[in-house]
């Protein structure tokens, strides 16, 4: 059965959950209240093809040396040769980076919108026009290599505009509510040492910190790879391969 349909599906207050192919060739949808948008879905020989907004944040400042920007292109090469239709957008955060958090941001993130003035406007736009991009992305792509133990400063203050209150987090007696739903994150991490075994294990913030946050705003779909030992004689050498090829979208 050969099935093609183009254009733009938006299904609002959906979150896509399940999908599936019966022997007979039929698409079957399963949803549930929650958010969605599928952007083109084309049905051949039993495969779908799913128009995605692929957004990648490069957050390494090394250029064309940097392995954390490989594996993250990578990444988005899977992305693109399982979905082939599908839009990316690439944004280096080193070199077109969000600023660290200001009192003119906190002012601004804290302010009831009635009284919103021109101030607060300068100083929520950057934050608003991060969280639309959020929004309106279906898979993100980030890459995350680790100095001192942590992520590049790009990183974080990308985050810090991100994570806002009533934006896309909010608070009550039983705790947090993340506002972000279907979304899918891939992190690519990369490291000199190995930190997911031995010694340095104890010392493997990025990816625990990168969950929580990113669960914080309500996205738990996320998956790492890692290409680690980059500093380490005879595990340097085929550390990118082998992450490449533990590749799976």
């Amino acid at each position: 059965m050969s099935l093609k349909r183009q254009g733009q599906l938006q299904c609002q207050n959906f979150l896509f959950l399940k999908r599936s192919f019966l022997k007979e060739g039929i698409f079957v949808l399963m949803a549930q209240p929650g958010l969605c948008k599928l952007r083109g879905l084309a049905l051949r020989k039993n495969k779908l093809n799913i128009k995605m907004k692929i957004l990648h944040l490069i957050s390494s400042p090394q250029g064309e040396a940097s392995i954390s920007i490989k594996l993250g292109n990578a990444i988005v090469e899977k992305l693109m040769q399982a979905n082939p239709d599908s839009e990316v957008t690439v944004r280096n955060l080193t070199e077109q980076p969000y600023p660290h958090l200001q009192a003119s941001h906190i002012t601004s993130f804290f302010t009831p919108a009635e009284f919103f003035g021109p101030e607060h406007q300068e100083g929520a736009r950057l934050s608003d026009a991060a969280i639309a991009q959020v929004l309106d992305t279906d898979v993100l792509v980030i890459g995350a290599p680790m100095y001192n133990y942590g992520i590049h400063t790009s990183l974080k203050s990308w985050i810090d505009q991100v994570v806002r209150v009533q934006k896309t987090v909010s608070f009550s007696e039983s705790g947090s509510q993340g506002l972000i739903v279907g979304k899918k994150i891939y992190i690519a991490i990369t490291t000199g040492a190995v930190f997911t075994e031995g010694y340095y294990k104890q010392f493997d913030f990025i990816e625990p910190y990168l969950r929580a946050v990113f669960a914080l705003i309500g996205i738990t779909d996320v998956t790492v790879y890692r290409a680690e030992g980059l500093n380490i004689p005879g595990v340097r050498e085929t550390a990118f391969e082998k992450a490449v090829e533990s590749i799976a979208v």
